[in-house]
């Protein structure tokens, strides 16, 4: 099961301006090949799958710690996509004057046409997301090397990401994830070495430029060293991971950290009705009504 708190694992800055183009290069850390749904899928199938967890328990902590992770990294793709569509339409609710004008020349129109200026599973292209993408074969070391390469083909998109946006709220979200998804290259590369005493860890950073490249990753490396953390995000479980998540980085030799639990997270940034494209719509709810008998059940609004 997944506990789920109502909070976001990183802090976005608001953009200044719209960037629809910066929100469809976004999307394909979503819902792309090497993306953050296919992350979450492979991992959480194949924790559902594991057999043998007894015997092999750290192995199974570290994929379900991993996998649960994955969820807040999809979560934070999607605001920051809804941050950086909002305002690229006119407010209103008079459809003649072509309100969704200026969503012609957006790349992906999917954003305006499906969604109503929103995240969706899809990649850049707007190609949905597949579940071809989940590889669960039931075999430890299979598996093992599969997530390794799936992390580091992951970590490539982000940097060729970075290097095509602009906006501080969408480098802001690929740093975070460079950082997380660096911990994650190691924590595979360790589970292998547990498993078959090859050193993994020797090949990262995969592809070869460090995170310090990348100022906002490089200052919560610095500041929260969050790429030395890995998390359980569950408060009493997944104990085992801290057997392969271990001894020191392989790249800086700061020592790692077992974490139990999650983020603290900070305040969702508040996303505006968009009445042109009826979202939310529900024009004739009355708030009122709901404040009054949540104040009757001791609820505060």
């Amino acid at each position: 099961m997944i506990l789920r708190y109502d909070r976001l694992a990183v802090e976005l800055p608001k953009p200044k301006n719209p960037s629809p183009n910066d929100a469809a290069a976004i999307q394909e850390l979503l819902g792309g090949k090497y993306g953050e749904m296919s992350t979450l899928m492979n991992y959480t199938f194949q924790s559902f799958n594991f057999r043998g967890r007894n015997r092999l328990r750290p192995f199974y902590d570290l994929t379900c710690s991993i996998a649960a992770e994955e969820y807040s990294h999809i979560e934070a793709l999607s605001y920051a996509i809804n941050l950086l569509l909002t305002g690229q339409t006119v407010r209103g609710k008079d459809p003649v004057p072509a309100p969704l004008a200026d969503a012609k020349d957006a790349r992906n129109s999917y954003h305006f046409l499906t969604s109503a200026q929103s995240a969706l599973p899809v990649d850049s292209m707007g190609n949905p997301w597949t579940g071809q993408n989940v590889h669960a074969s039931g075999n430890l070391k299979l598996d093992l090397l599969h997530n390794f390469f799936l992390e580091c083909g992951a970590r490539a998109n982000k940097m060729r990401v970075y290097e095509m946006v602009s906006d501080p709220c969408a480098r802001a979200v690929v740093g975070y994830l460079l950082v997380r998804g660096g911990v994650h290259v190691v924590a595979y590369a360790k589970a292998l070495e547990k498993l078959t005493g090859v050193e993994v860890s020797k090949l990262v950073p995969v592809p070869e430029l460090s995170n310090d490249a990348f100022p906002e990753a490089k200052k919560l490396q610095d500041q929260q060293k969050l790429h030395l953390k890995l998390y359980t995000f569950s408060p009493d479980d997944y104990k085992t991971a801290g057997v392969i998540w271990d001894g020191k980085h392989p790249e800086d030799g700061q020592p790692l950290e077992l974490v139990q639990g999650g983020f603290e997270g900070v305040p969702y940034p508040v996303l505006e009705e968009e009445p042109q494209l009826n979202s939310p719509g529900a024009d004739d709810y009355d708030p009122q009504m709901f404040a009054d008998i949540a104040k009757k059940m001791g609820i505060k609004l």
